[in-house]
C-alpha cells in the first residue's frame, strides 16, 4: 500500500483472548434461556468467538478487528434486554465483557495496522483504542451494506473503463483534467420551501441539476436513468434581511438528510454564535437523491464511471449554488467538507478561484486506494480476473482527483485535519492531498474518522481558518 510501513505480524497477542473470552460468555448463556436467550447470544457470540479465534490464528487481516467491534458493540446493545432473561448479574457481566471486547479490537487494530510515512505516530491508550473501535465498527456496518458487483457487473466495468480511457484520452482529459469540468449554467429561480426541525428554522433549497455527462460518454445512459439523482437539494441557514459571510458545508457518505447534516454541522456554532449564512448540498445519490435503499447506495460498488459522474455532477451542482449564493451578495464563502465531503471540499477549490478558505477536515484523497483497501477480497479478486487493475482505475479517476488538479485559492487559506488512527479513511490519504496541497497548515489529533469533534485543537483549527479568511470578523 502506497505510504505504508511494513508492521511485523504479532503472533498469539494478547487481546485475542478478550473477545474470545466474551463469545463463550454469550453463547454458554443461550443453551438455557430458550429462543429468546438463543437470539440474542448467537449474533454477538458467534461475531466475537469467531474474531477472538481470528485474531490467534489469521493475524495480518485488518477485517478481524472489524468483525470483533461490531460484536462487542452489538454485545454491549443486546446485554439491556438480556437482563430480563438472564437476570441482572448476568447481563451486567455480558454487558462489561463485551465492553472490554471493544476495547480489545481497537487494541488490536492499532497494534496491527501499520504506521504511514510522514504521519506521526498514534500513542497507544485505551480512549485511542476506544476511538478506533468505533470506526471498525462503522466501518464493518459500511462493507457490509454494500451490494456486492457481479462477476458480470465487473466485466461490464472493465469494458467501460476501456472505451472511456480512449476517449478521455482522445479528448486530452486525462492530461488536462480541469477540461472534463463544464461550467454549469446560473441558478435564478431554484424552488425554496420552509422547513423547521428541533427549534431550528431552514430552508430546503431544491432544483433540476440540469447536469448529463459528456455525449457518448460511457455510462451517460445508466446514469441519467437515476431520476432521483435529477433534482438536487440543499439545505439553507441564513440570517434574514442581513448581508453575511458563507459557508458551504459538504457532507460525508451515506449522509445527506437535514437530521444528520445539521447535527454534524452545527448551526448553532457557526450560524448563531459566528453570524454567518450556511448551504449544505446533498451529494449525489445520497438523502433524497438515493437509487437504493441507503443513502449513498452505489457510489463505491467500483462502478467507476458511475463514481466518476457522480463527482462530476457534485461539482457542477455546487458550483450553482455558489452562483446562487453569490447573486445575494458579495461577502466572501468558503467551503468546508467531512470525509468523501472534504474530498469534494478539496476538487471545488481546484473549480472555484473565488472561495475564501478550503478546509478539508479527514477527507478523502484517492478514491481507488480506498476501494482496494476495504473491498471484500472476493470482489478484488474478480477485479483482477477480469483485468481492472488499481492502476488502470485511478488513471481514469484523474478526471476527479484533487490529487491531479490544482487548487486555485492561495496555500495560506487551505486547512486540513486528520485523524492519526482513523480507520476509514487512513492518514495517508490526509497526508498525501497535504503534500499536494503544498504542506499548509494540518492538525493530526491522536484519534479516529469519527471522534474529530472531541479534540480542541481541530475547533481552533477551524475557528483560525474563518478568521484568518474573513468569515469571521
Amino acid at each position: 500500500m502506497k505510504g505504508e510501513t511494513v508492521r511485523d505480524v504479532h503472533r498469539w497477542p494478547a487481546e485475542a483472548w478478550v473477545p474470545l473470552l466474551a463469545g463463550l460468555a454469550w453463547l454458554w448463556e443461550a443453551p438455557g434461556q430458550g429462543l429468546i436467550g438463543l437470539l440474542l447470544a448467537v449474533v454477538p457470540g458467534c461475531l466475537l468467538l469467531g474474531s477472538g479465534v481470528s485474531m490467534l490464528l489469521m493475524p495480518g487481516d485488518r477485517r478481524i478487528a472489524q468483525f470483533a467491534a461490531a460484536g462487542a458493540a452489538l454485545g454491549v446493545g443486546f446485554a439491556l434486554p438480556a437482563v430480563f432473561v438472564v437476570g441482572v448479574g448476568a447481563g451486567l457481566v455480558l454487558a462489561g465483557v463485551s465492553a472490554a471486547a471493544f476495547l480489545a479490537a481497537g487494541v488490536h487494530s492499532l497494534r496491527d495496522q501499520p504506521p504511514h510515512d510522514g504521519v506521526p505516530e498514534p500513542i497507544a491508550s485505551l480512549r485511542l483504542a476506544a476511538q478506533v473501535a468505533a470506526d471498525e465498527m462503522l466501518l464493518a456496518e459500511m462493507v457490509m451494506a454494500i451490494r456486492p458487483p457481479t462477476r458480470d457487473d465487473h466485466a461490464r466495468v472493465e469494458r467501460e473503463v476501456s472505451s472511456a480511457r480512449d476517449r478521455f484520452a482522445a479528448e486530452g482529459w486525462l492530461e488536462k483534467p480541469e477540461r472534463y469540468h463544464r461550467a454549469p449554467p446560473p441558478l435564478v429561480e431554484p424552488r425554496i420551501d420552509r422547513r423547521r426541525m428541533r427549534g431550528l428554522d431552514y430552508e430546503h433549497l431544491h432544483f433540476d441539476s440540469g447536469y448529463e455527462p459528456h455525449p457518448d460518454e460511457p455510462g451517460r445512459e445508466r446514469w441519467l436513468s437515476y431520476r432521483a439523482n435529477r433534482t438536487a437539494h440543499a439545505w439553507v441557514v441564513r440570517h434574514v434581511g442581513a448581508d453575511r459571510p458563507w459557508l458551504l458545508c459538504v457532507h460525508g457518505y451515506v449522509m445527506g438528510t437535514p437530521l444528520v447534516d445539521l447535527a454534524v454541522f452545527r448551526p448553532g456554532y457557526f450560524h448563531e454564535k459566528l453570524g454567518m449564512n450556511m448551504i449544505l448540498p446533498t451529494l449525489p445519490l445520497h438523502g433524497r437523491r438515493s437509487i437504493g435503499r441507503r443513502s449513498g447506495e452505489g457510489f463505491f460498488r467500483a462502478d467507476v464511471l458511475d463514481m466518476i459522474h457522480a463527482e462530476a455532477q457534485a461539482m457542477w451542482d455546487m458550483r450553482r449554488c455558489l452562483d446562487w449564493v453569490r447573486r445575494q451578495t458579495s461577502a466572501p464563502v468558503g467551503v468546508y467538507g467531512l470525509s468523501l465531503g472534504g474530498y469534494n471540499a478539496a476538487l471545488l477549490a481546484c473549480l472555484d478561484p473565488d472561495l475564501a478558505c478550503a478546509i478539508a477536515g479527514v477527507p478523502v484523497a484517492d478514491f481507488t486506494r480506498i476501494l482496494f483497501r476495504h473491498g471484500p477480497p472476493r470482489n478484488l479478486r474478480i477485479l483482477h480476473d477480469v483485468g481492472l487493475s488499481e492502476e488502470r482505475m485511478r488513471e481514469l479517476t484523474r478526471v476527479i482527483s484533487p490529487l491531479e488538479l490544482d487548487p486555485k485559492l492561495p496555500r495560506e487559506r487551505r486547512y486540513l485535519f486528520g485523524g492519526i488512527a482513523d480507520r476509514i479513511v487512513p492518514a495517508d490519504q490526509v497526508r498525501d492531498l497535504w503534500r499536494h496541497w503544498e504542506e499548509p497548515r494540518i492538525v493530526w489529533y491522536q484519534g479516529s474518522h469519527v471522534t474529530f469533534r472531541a479534540h480542541r485543537a481541530v475547533n481552533r483549527l477551524i475557528d483560525d481558518a474563518l478568521h484568518e479568511s474573513g468569515l469571521v470578523a
